[in-house]
């Protein structure tokens, strides 16, 4: 009971709170929680205190003398120092709420849904724990000064200094600040005494430990030139960041550390991780900002984007000098463009591509050889040769430089939606998963893995102001801060990418059991036993290349998996696991259910929420065999295409192979799916190049629910996929004039209409599957047909439309909802529950707009033309029949209806 009272009081309670809480708790954490959450604030301590002030925890911080002492320390000595010096009191304005004491914040397991409290330990041990909810936001007053230069003998070139705000840039946590102030004012003022105490003493100067070079090795260079200093009195060595004595055989040297000297002690860890991941971010962010500048295949520049999310650091004041110097806003991934549609008449520029490659692949080599200069540093018990001093003392900047500098490039980089254009860079992306094993095999950094991460949304200048005396120019920036995904679940996407390919490049497999051996067989079998066995037929390099680059991936995140259970339990990586993204099979389904909700924006969310789980599926499509077929070895599928598919079901094409895993990599989180429009694929389990497609078309258009069989055939990618229209009212309705009622879908991407064409090796399924979404089934179908182009809103229009929403209701929707078409009955009937209420709208307004004419057919000719002489043309009922099962689906709204 007195060690749970004593670590409550730790976090910050009395010890009267302590008591009452686990009297009515029991359990440490829970107490802990009931505490912060202000249930017990109503006990005092005998002074009359209700709480413990935080800032008199006893975290050790560094301070001006080479012992640790508490953040009040820090305030009072700087306090002396403003009293004393008014010179130096210029270089430190504005910065009395950077080192405060913060209070001791209450943090979130976002995966538990409640508060988990951890005790920030001594900085000796490990750092605070970092744990926050994605829901976070903060806004965060940044100040930047002006630069300083020096000449060293290292530089030719006069050398910039980095200042205290460049130091503390980012979005605090909990006593961070404290710790970062504390360890720069030490590093850069005062002296550093012998640890003998004779009296001898060393001045410490800013260009000590903050230069800026243009290269780390350089900074690593010079902090070896300074870091040893030698007592002419004792005749002893003593560390300059620390003052300690340097004691040679606890400090080995190892192969992997080179010069063992920078790994003296943890404050040389924190300032060359704080220095060097700075140099990393400010090299990133200019290369990211050349390619904005240079127009390179990237997204627009953030004025530009109105539709930019969160994790892409929108800058709402337009002021894009300002947030670029921050951090540049763009993915650096490149998304497949577009599909051509039927009608275009441009073609792709093609040019400076292989250069900008070219170009691309020296950018990522250059940041890959600094992150793995970097690396070096990295607190690692794991380090080749044996740990080292500071790999067991880990500082509390160097959590915090890592949570704020490196998980702006690693989420930038993991957010990358191209698993081709990451195996491309594999230099730069095998390097960054060096970093997040490192990190995660560290007891005191692995839980950064699974923690949201803080991003910038947006960046607004402040007139700049002078400090004392007009010295300085200070200016001031308001950063808004908010949560994002964490490593561990960015990377999680990519996961589901590098075992979607994986399964593309093992090829198709037969799900039936073998045949039974001929006699022959047997004895031939029996034969060779005990030879060697005839090696399978290789991968060609392409193929090697991606298969390897997969399986590191996966290598990744289950090395991270295995730290956190080490370091947060089961329970934790259990929970983190059930909230991450999965792709779902036949074979392990989970049971979905879903929650409409009592408003329309909580039935949007769920929407969204239940379409990214179920957009895309691998199952099982194969059909029993015909009674009359004698060999069954080659099963038969429910598909247009089956007889093409069984005939190569035994081929094996290489480069096939590797098109399907780079079309399966980004089909798998790429499939575009909201409120308005969706794409939703199921995949055969066993043969990858079965694929059925259900596409719901834009809002406002007569488009609903509507099925294609896709085939991609024995010369894929050369040529484009089979696609087949299967919504036609067994070959009755022509819904559009590219869409016709024998199936035929025309698409210049699929050579079927003039126009732009196929690229090999370049376009892919997913253009196409945006193309038939947003060009086909389009809000005016009439204008698709050829010569047509120009006669929007004409009556010839109108009534075509009017047409093709009779036979819309008829088929794909009533048809539909009856007789769902396998395997997307499930995803039929939960769109409709979930905009039963928009549907009903919408239906009464297609009724109120209905020309009353008898709904017109197509058996395939190409007109499109309406010549209807009934008035009474039964679409009044038709709709209220489908209101009518829509109102069904609604009943029960409130309670969780399982799908499957």
């Amino acid at each position: 009971m007195d060690k749970q009272i004593e670590q409550l009081v730790e976090m910050g309670a009395t010890v009267p709170q302590a008591r009452a809480a686990l009297h009515k708790y029991k359990d440490v954490m829970q107490a802990a929680e009931r505490i912060f959450d202000g249930e017990f604030a109503h006990i005092h301590d005998e002074d009359g205190s209700a709480r413990m002030q935080p800032g008199t925890s006893s975290i050790l911080t560094p301070s001006r003398t080479p012992h640790a002492s508490t953040p009040e320390d820090v305030v009072q000595d700087h306090d002396m120092i403003d009293a004393d010096d008014e010179d130096y009191a210029e270089d430190f304005v504005d910065y009395e709420s950077d080192f405060e004491p913060q209070p001791m914040t209450r943090e979130v397991d976002p995966y538990a849904g409640k508060y988990v409290l951890e005790l920030a330990a001594s900085f000796l041990h490990r750092p605070p724990g970092i744990f926050f909810s994605k829901d976070r936001r903060e806004e965060v007053i940044e100040v930047e000064e002006e630069g300083e230069f020096v000449s060293l003998p290292e530089s030719q070139e006069p050398v910039k200094l980095m200042t205290q705000g460049e130091w503390m840039k980012g979005c605090p946590e909990g006593n961070e600040q404290s710790f970062l102030f504390a360890l720069y004012d030490y590093l850069c003022n005062g002296s550093c005494p012998c640890p003998q105490v004779c009296g001898f003493k060393v001045p410490r100067k800013k260009c000590d430990f903050f230069p800026l070079f243009s290269e780390f090795s350089s900074y690593t260079e010079h902090l070896r030139a300074v870091i040893k200093r030698s007592c002419p009195t004792c005749n002893i060595e003593f560390c300059f960041a620390c003052g300690e004595t340097v004691n040679i055989a606890n400090n080995r040297p190892s192969a992997s550390s080179g010069h063992n000297s920078l790994f003296h002690c943890s404050n040389l860890q924190g300032v060359i991780l704080g220095v060097g991941l700075a140099m990393l971010e400010a090299t990133f962010a200019e290369q990211r900002q050349q390619l904005t500048c240079n127009g390179n295949q990237g997204p627009q520049r953030s004025k530009s984007n109105k539709k930019r999310k969160l994790h892409a650091h929108s800058t709402p004041t337009g002021d894009d000098e300002e947030s670029d110097s921050y951090y540049a806003s763009f993915s650096m991934g490149r998304k497949a463009k577009g599909g051509t549609g039927y009608a275009g008449d441009h073609r792709e520029d093609t040019s400076g591509q292989l250069e900008a490659q070219a170009q691309q692949l020296v950018k990522d080599g250059k940041i890959g050889s600094l992150l793995s200069r970097i690396r070096v540093y990295l607190p690692s018990l794991r380090r080749h040769g044996g740990a080292l001093t500071s790999d067991y003392m880990v500082h509390p900047t160097a959590l915090a430089h890592l949570r704020r500098r490196f998980n702006y490039l690693c989420s930038t980089l993991l957010r990358n939606d191209s698993l081709t254009d990451m195996s491309d860079r594999s230099v730069l992306y095998f390097e960054l998963f060096e970093w997040l094993e490192t990190i995660s095999n560290h007891e005191a950094l692995a839980s950064m893995m699974a923690m949201p991460i803080m991003v910038v949304s947006s960046v607004k200048s402040v007139a700049p102001k002078k400090a004392v005396h007009g010295k300085t120019i200070i200016r001031e920036r308001a950063i808004i801060y908010e949560g994002s995904a964490g490593p561990r679940e960015l990377l999680e996407a990519i996961v589901i990418q590098a075992r979607a390919a994986i399964k593309g490049l093992e090829g198709m497999k037969s799900s039936d059991p073998e045949e039974e051996m001929t006699e022959e067989q047997k004895r031939m079998t029996a034969k060779g036993k005990g030879k060697a066995r005839e090696p399978s037929p290789s991968l060609n390099d392409e193929n090697e290349k991606l298969l390897a680059f997969c399986r590191r991936i996966l290598t990744t995140a289950e090395a991270i998996d295995r730290s956190l259970r080490e370091t947060k339990g089961d329970a934790f990586v259990d929970r983190l696991h059930a909230s991450l993204p999965k792709i779902l099979t036949s074979s392990t389904f989970d049971h979905i259910s879903v929650r409409t909700g009592g408003t329309e924006e909580e039935r949007k969310k769920a929407y969204l929420d239940w379409a990214m789980q179920v957009r895309f599926e691998y199952c099982d499509l194969t059909v029993a065999s015909p009674d009359s077929e004698v060999n069954t070895s080659v099963p038969h599928y429910k598909f247009y295409f089956n007889n093409e598919a069984r005939m190569i079901a035994t081929s094996d094409f290489p480069k096939r192979s590797l098109a399907i895993a780079k079309e399966l990599a980004v089909l798998t989180t790429n499939l575009p799916v909201s409120w308005d429009s969706s794409v939703f694929l199921r995949v055969d389990e066993n043969r990858v190049d079965i694929i059925k497609a259900l596409i719901i078309g834009p809002e406002g258009t007569p488009y609903v629910c509507f099925l294609f069989d896709i085939f991609l055939g024995p010369t894929y990618n050369h040529t484009p996929p089979s696609v087949k229209y299967m919504t036609t009212n067994g070959g009755k309705y022509r819904f559009n004039p590219n869409l016709y009622a024998d199936g035929k879908v025309c698409l210049s991407l699929l050579g079927t209409w003039s126009g732009p064409g196929w690229i090999s090796g370049r376009s892919t399924l997913l253009q196409v599957l945006v193309s038939i979404q947003s060009m086909i089934l389009c809000d005016e179908p009439y204008l698709n047909e050829p010569g047509w182009a120009n006669a929007g809103g004409t009556p010839q229009s109108k009534a075509y439309s009017a047409n093709v929403r009779r036979m819309v209701v008829k088929t794909a929707m009533l048809g539909n909802m009856k007789n769902p078409p396998e395997p997307f009955g499930d995803v039929i009937r939960t769109h409709y529950r979930l905009k039963a209420d928009a549907v009903i709208a919408q239906l009464d307004g297609w009724l109120a707009s209905d020309d009353g004419k008898q709904t017109t057919g197509d058996s395939g000719q190409s007109s499109g033309k309406c010549d209807a002489t009934s008035s009474s043309n039964g679409f009044k009922k038709d709709v209220e029949e489908m209101q009518s099962l829509l109102r069904q689906l609604q009943d029960g709204n409130e309670a969780l209806i399982g799908l499957r």
